[in-house]
């Protein structure tokens, strides 16, 4: 039912193969827009995506701790290991 089809990627400008299997895939998650860029391009995307981080102070231990969001002083913060005794 489907078959490869050649691409040119948005990024980089070369092409690449969109397989019948990744087609396929695709319309199995519902998504409607073909891949526009190849996979060194997305791989390179996901990977520079570095979160800028915010040093606060754990609510339940006292410790620093650097989270992903900034902190607001009408919610509490906490690190790694005191969040992760809380989840239940």
């Amino acid at each position: 039912m489907y078959n490869d089809k050649t691409l040119v990627c948005k990024e980089c400008g070369e092409e690449f193969i969109f397989s019948a299997g990744e087609q396929e895939f695709y319309a199995e998650k519902g998504f409607q827009n073909e891949p526009t860029r190849c996979k060194a391009c997305r791989g390179k995307r996901d990977h520079s995506a570095k979160k800028e981080l915010y040093d606060a102070v754990c609510a339940e231990c006292g410790q620093p701790t650097r989270v992903p969001f900034k902190p607001h002083l009408d919610k509490p913060v906490f690190c790694s290991k005191c969040y992760s005794s809380k989840k239940i």
